[in-house]
């Protein structure tokens, strides 16, 4: 183990699944193996051994893991700890000291990308804490701004003034330089080519050299998805749900409400294959959930707005799980009906977005639904005003209604309008269910299809509503050192 190389890493493209990463993370953990697991096989892998350090109880590995990190997906780890008691490579000759499940999403979306968890897997036993830190590997994304101005210049032509341009070289390994740019916008009428200029150094040589001054400089940095989180920014999730009666009875296997107690309906693996994956960006796992289309006891009004929990004042549920436990309880009390209304429940995320505009907070609202929209024209501006909000609409389409309607929603190819005022972004992603199921039954290989395709476009819509309004990450705080350093540490 202690000839292993000083970091492992995952190729930047994979072949099978076609899938390029968003960006790369490094990981520091201590004293351990990690393990990746599949997504089809969901077989654990080793992907990387730290170091071994000898008689610690406290180890602070400098061996880091770097893994590829997509917000899209579900990325689990598993971190093994060992106390090494020989040189063999084979973990059952040593002690197991504990281990610990997170995923890379829970890591990165910790404050300041710092996860500390408590390790188990020893029945009766405190096997101690492990601390996980992240850090992005990026390249440089910082440009530079410079303005130049010369004085006085000579007049060199007989006819007229001079036309001054500028050449810039950059310098080599070898201490040569190369020419890299010329600054044709010229003041006159100077006619030699772009092209010719830059064909080498010597075809200045014919002219001056003259001094110029440097008047400004200026550096202007480009933040990534990864800077903000790290920054303490919480992505808010909000989910949507349709109660109308185009669904069918949901005591009948034939609806799509129907709790079969063995599997989950299509309505519940939409909402925990995208909610499974940004809960990790939220630190209190508390979630509004909503419905509508549905009478709703004691008077059997229609509501278009209401929370699956019953509470008006409280509509969060606790996790994904608590989620899906009001969802079941509002399918023994609301009755179903109908119309399918979307505004209602855009506008309900749009009010909590206007009031923090400034970064720290991001919201994702998931409907899914089974029909075509009947309020088209008051969604259309309910997302038109949203876009000018930290906010971004999943839609997924559940069933085998047709959604072309809801196509128009997606403003992928052309720009959602309303009253005659385009959307300021594209804030809306739609996607039918259908598209992703697999075709052999394997319904976790279907929610990990449809979250990866629904969740590619938050990060840019995030940094777009940033980028927008130029809001900058705040600095991520210092790393924390606790008293005594009592805890295994690693770093990914």
């Amino acid at each position: 183990m202690d000839k292993l190389e000083d970091t492992s890493s995952v190729y930047d493209f994979d072949p099978i699944t076609g899938n390029i990463p968003a960006t790369k993370v490094e990981i520091t953990v201590s004293l351990c193996v990690l393990y990746t697991q599949g997504v089809e096989t969901k077989q654990w892998r080793e992907f990387g051994r730290t170091e071994v350090i000898d008689n610690t109880l406290n180890p602070d590995f400098v061996r880091k893991y770097i893994l590829d990190y997509f917000f899209e997906e579900k990325q689990n780890l598993r971190f093994d700890l060992y106390d090494v008691d020989s040189k063999s490579p084979d973990l059952s000759k040593h002690d197991f000291l504990g281990q610990m499940f997170c995923t890379l999403g829970e890591i990165v979306g910790s404050p300041a990308s710092r996860l500390e968890k408590p390790l188990g897997g020893i029945p009766g036993k405190k096997c101690g804490t492990i601390i996980l830190t992240a850090e992005e590997l990026s390249n440089c994304r910082d440009s530079a701004t410079m303005q130049f101005c010369a004085n006085k210049l000579d007049k060199k032509d007989f006819f007229g003034k001079s036309d001054p341009f500028m050449v810039f070289y950059r310098s080599n390994e070898d201490g040569t330089c190369c020419i890299c740019h010329v600054n044709h916008d010229f003041i006159g009428d100077f006619t030699t080519s772009y092209r010719e200029l830059a064909r080498g150094q010597s075809q200045f040589n014919v002219y001056e050299v003259i001094p110029v001054t440097l008047l400004s400089f200026s550096v202007e940095s480009e933040f990534t998805f990864l800077d903000y989180i790290k920054g303490g920014t919480q992505i808010n999730f909000t989910v949507a749900i349709d109660f109308t009666a185009s669904n069918g009875n949901p005591s009948q296997s034939t609806s799509l409400h129907y709790m079969n107690p063995y599997q989950l309906n299509a309505y519940a693996m939409a909402l925990k294959a995208v909610g499974e994956i940004i809960q990790d960006y939220d630190s209190d796992k508390m979630f509004p959930a909503l419905g509508f289309g549905a009478k709703l006891p004691p008077d059997w009004r229609v509501s278009h707005e209401f929370p699956l929990n019953g509470n008006i004042e409280n509509p969060y549920c606790n996790g994904i799980e608590g989620i899906l436990e009001a969802y079941h309880q509002s399918l023994k009390t609301v009755q179903l009906y109908g119309p399918t209304n979307f505004a209602p429940v855009v506008n309900h995320v749009a009010r909590y977005a206007a009031a923090v505009q400034d970064g720290s907070q991001y919201f994702v609202l998931l409907i899914i639904t089974d029909g075509v929209i009947s309020d088209m024209a008051q969604t259309k501006e309910a997302i038109v005003n949203g876009a000018k909000l930290p906010m971004s609409i999943i839609i997924v389409g559940v069933g085998q209604a047709e959604f072309d309607a809801m196509v128009e929603l997606d403003g992928d190819d052309i720009r959602i309008s309303s009253r005659g005022k385009l959307a300021e972004r594209d804030i809306v992603q739609f996607v039918p269910f259908r598209d992703y199921m697999d075709r052999t039954g394997n319904h976790v290989l279907s929610m990990a299809r449809l979250a990866k395709d629904v969740l590619a476009e938050i990060p840019d819509q995030f940094i777009s509503y940033m980028k927008s309004r130029g809001i900058k990450p705040n600095p991520a705080p210092p790393p924390y050192t606790p008293p005594g350093h009592t805890h295994h540490h690693t770093q990914i």
